[in-house]
């Protein structure tokens, strides 16, 4: 279970060039600014949020926590921040708490997407993620032969049989993607998409200039520049790399958010500095759910982008958009 959480794609050479990126990042902060509260208040496509942060589509939840997604939306919610709820969620969407957001993945079934995307309609934005055509070969899963246990199923899909049946070298949960996902997701599918709801739509998994360009031609809301946390593509630039030129490809149409390595205060603030509306964090919070500590990490997250906004001279978002910054690499 543990290597199913942290491992990446291939050699993980992008699980580890998305940290090895935001530490070359280098803010330089404003002094004499006045400033004895900072605010990291705003929104997040629409939502209000306490901090520029919204939680992260993570699959199979139950697999650190009996309560698993409950209890992980539920402290969300209690922060103040959005919970995207996943496709592969183990407990059905309709009974997660909070304001959420609804991941959905492209499946082969387009009844099926019809259906799961008109019960998200309660939902305050859904979130196509776009860059899983097939799993990225996670070797972790493979040497382990991961299958999910008899009790942890993806509870808004009617069947998750392949994911369960364990054979030493296959990935299960790898082998239910390749059933279930459909490879051939295009733009006149996220084309249909965006005639299809009503709620905003934020394209995930974003990294060249030109797609965030076209998703923002068919009318999304926002894109999230992310390579799935170094799970698919081995060798795809890291997340706060890619982010400078989406955000120029875009301008002020669209928002921007990132995720990808994101693991402390000072990140957040990095990639806003950077030109992100705000980031999606997801293994820590995983973490921290396996050991019952949600309320603490979103306290201690909350601690830790004050403290950086206050080192940096800024009183709220917007100083911090202003920031200079610099790559070291």
């Amino acid at each position: 279970m543990g290597d199913f959480i942290s491992g990446g794609s291939g050699a993980e050479l992008t699980l580890r060039g998305n940290r090895s990126a935001l530490d070359r990042v280098r803010i330089t902060p404003r002094v004499m600014a006045g400033v004895e509260a900072a605010d990291p208040s705003g929104r997040l496509v629409g939502s209000a949020s306490e901090m520029p942060v919204a939680v992260a589509p993570m699959a199979y939840q139950r697999l650190v926590h009996p309560e698993g997604e409950l209890e992980l939306a539920q402290a969300a919610a209690d922060a103040g921040v959005p919970y995207v709820i996943s496709t592969l969620s183990s407990y059905p969407l309709e009974k997660i708490p909070g304001e959420c957001w609804f991941q959905l993945y492209w499946l082969r079934d387009r009844a099926v997407v019809e259906g799961l995307v008109d019960r998200a309609a309660g939902c305050s934005a859904l979130v196509v993620t776009v860059d899983v055509p097939v799993m990225g070969r996670r070797l972790r899963d493979v040497r382990n032969g991961f299958a999910l246990p008899d009790d942890v199923v993806a509870a808004n899909l009617q069947t998750t049989r392949e994911a369960h049946a364990a054979v030493p070298g296959v990935s299960a949960v790898a082998a239910h993607t390749a059933s279930a996902f459909s490879p051939t997701v295009s733009w006149d599918d996220l084309e249909w998409l965006k005639r299809r709801t009503e709620l905003p739509l934020v394209v995930k998994g974003i990294l060249d200039p030109r797609d965030a360009r076209r998703a923002a031609e068919i009318g999304a809301t926002a894109v999230v520049v992310s390579n799935h946390g170094g799970r698919q593509l081995d060798g795809a630039v890291a997340s706060i790399d890619a982010l400078p030129e989406v955000v120029d490809a875009v301008g002020n149409d669209i928002d921007v958010l990132m995720d990808s390595g994101i693991r402390s205060g000072t990140d957040v603030l990095k990639a806003l500095a950077v030109g992100a509306s705000g980031v999606l964090i997801g293994r820590p919070l995983l973490w921290a759910l396996a050991v019952d500590a949600c309320d603490e990490a979103f306290g201690l997250l909350r601690t830790e982008v004050t403290d950086a906004m206050l080192l940096a001279g800024c009183a709220d978002l917007a100083a911090v958009k202003g920031l200079t910054w610099r790559n070291d690499g």
